[in-house]
């Protein structure tokens, strides 16, 4: 985006005792701003009543603006108003000295001549240039060099929109009424970031919280069409999930219009630059929203607590989670999270930096799709457990995660040498909290394939963490 050109013209014809009937001062304008034609000779004041430039007399010098192309009148919109039109109005006016030649004042006081040219001279010195990036450099009063960045955001969108995805979770709730137990399902609406494919595959990142407890899920591109997506991995402590979807069930139409958004380096962001967030917000589709980055390193404790999060104005709301924090070159540096932020707080959105997450999202891409396995070929660890509740961490401090209560012989937890008290809490590097929550991680295993389980032993000095590979058996070589 580019700037005007300020052009500063000395043209001014210091004469005071010209003949009246050349110009006979200014006529003042009661109405205020805007030109008026000569009446009799006389000039009007188009300054009457103008707050930033309320002066009388000409000026020592006068300021033209040469236009370039129309799209740079969006830079002085988006500027402070008040320094943007007190300056294009005082610089509109003078520019006649150009086209008409020098206009000479008589029957003027010098004092009000000094004060104009003072007022002049603060403008000119204030406002240095309009660089072709859409930036404002201007000097504050202290004498120091600013950049503001006033710009259109819509280069920036179009080129990303294709990188954005909608996602529809269908899930199921489980809820408890009058001693029953039931299930229903729902549907909850988020978005995604395209950011990695292969030949077969394209790969999304989200949150954790939109593909929670989900039994289907449908993800709906920048030219509307749709596709199931699949779980490949993930890690509810910090909120991140990635999933694929199979080229194979995409129209060649669509392959072409979307593209693999790219990712930037959220470790060398600034406080008070550009962010623009886009997401599918409230369910509707997508939309953009604009601030600037107001906080870095932000600490904020939910269910778990998550660390050095960004926080924008940028207004984050339901349905963006999952969805891009955008710098202004167009790049992902932030994933963003509306649970985070919540409705606590207004004009505070937060996003997950991408820098912090990018090799957890890498692990995650090359772990194996998670498609359910039918049940005669479903691989299975060996154990019976238990859900670590809160009552149990709290009072024994036992880890959070699935107590083993029983390894079966001849089991794939026992050839890992995984023993009664052990607590597992990951599968694959993905958090695990019940029991519940590992039966349908090993849901989407073979027997024989191989996984990394993570556990907690106790010993001597507390709870240490153990990482294990497992083969994982079938249900009849530990029953036989």
């Amino acid at each position: 985006m580019k700037g005007r050109d300020i052009i500063m013209e000395n043209n001014y014809n210091n004469n005071y005792g010209q003949d009246q009937n050349t110009i006979d001062g200014y006529r003042q304008n009661s109405a205020g701003g805007g030109y008026a034609r000569p009446v009799n000779n006389t000039v009007q004041n188009p300054y009457q009543g103008n707050p930033y430039m309320n002066v009388q007399q000409k000026p020592a010098g006068a300021v033209s603006l040469q236009k370039k192309p129309s799209v740079l009148k969006k830079i002085f919109v988006g500027f402070a108003i008040g320094l943007a039109f007190g300056i294009a109005a005082g610089v509109g006016f003078f520019a006649i000295n150009k086209m008409g030649g020098s206009v000479n004042l008589v029957n003027t006081d010098k004092a009000q001549i000094e004060e104009l040219e003072k007022q002049v001279a603060t403008l000119q010195n204030t406002v240095s240039s309009i660089n072709d990036g859409g930036s404002l450099i201007y000097k504050g009063s202290d004498g120091t060099t600013y950049s503001t960045v006033v710009t259109d955001v819509t280069d920036v969108v179009e080129a990303v929109m294709p990188s954005m995805v909608s996602i529809t979770n269908l899930y199921e709730e489980t809820y408890n009424y009058w001693g029953r137990r039931y299930v229903a399902e729902n549907q909850a609406s988020g978005s995604g970031i395209i950011i990695g494919e292969d030949d077969d595959e394209l790969f999304l990142v989200t949150n954790f919280h939109v593909i929670d407890s989900n039994v289907q899920l449908t993800v709906q591109y920048v030219d509307s069409t749709e596709s199931p997506a699949y779980v490949k991995g993930y890690d509810e402590s910090i909120d991140i999930a990635v999933l694929s979807v199979n080229k194979s069930d995409l129209s060649k139409d669509t392959l072409n219009n979307i593209k693999v958004a790219k990712l930037g380096d959220s470790n060398a962001l600034k406080i008070g630059e550009p962010a623009i967030a886009i997401g599918n917000a409230l369910g509707y589709g997508q939309s953009v929203t604009t601030g600037v980055i107001s906080a870095l390193n932000r600490d904020i404790e939910m269910e778990n607590t998550i660390d050095s999060l960004i926080q924008t104005n940028a207004a984050i709301n339901p349905g963006n989670s999952g969805g891009a924090l955008l710098n202004i070159k167009g790049e992902v540096i932030g994933i963003n999270s509306n649970k985070l932020g919540g409705s606590a707080v207004e004009g505070m959105g937060y996003a997950i930096p991408i820098s912090d997450v990018k090799e957890t999202i890498d692990t995650f891409v090359n772990l194996k799709t998670q498609a359910v396995v039918s049940e005669d070929k479903r691989g299975y660890l060996g154990i019976s457990g238990a859900t670590v509740d809160e009552a149990t961490i709290a009072t024994f401090g036992i880890p959070e995660g699935v107590y083993v209560t029983k390894v079966y012989e001849r089991s794939a937890a026992e050839d890992a040498s995984i023993i009664k008290g052990d607590v597992i809490t990951k599968v694959d590097g993905q958090s695990v909290k019940e029991l519940s929550e590992l039966q349908e991680k090993l849901s989407h295993y073979k027997g024989g394939d191989k996984v990394k389980i993570t556990i907690m032993r106790a010993g001597v000095d507390g709870y240490s963490e153990i990482e294990m590979e497992v083969t994982l058996g079938t249900k009849e070589s530990f029953e036989g």
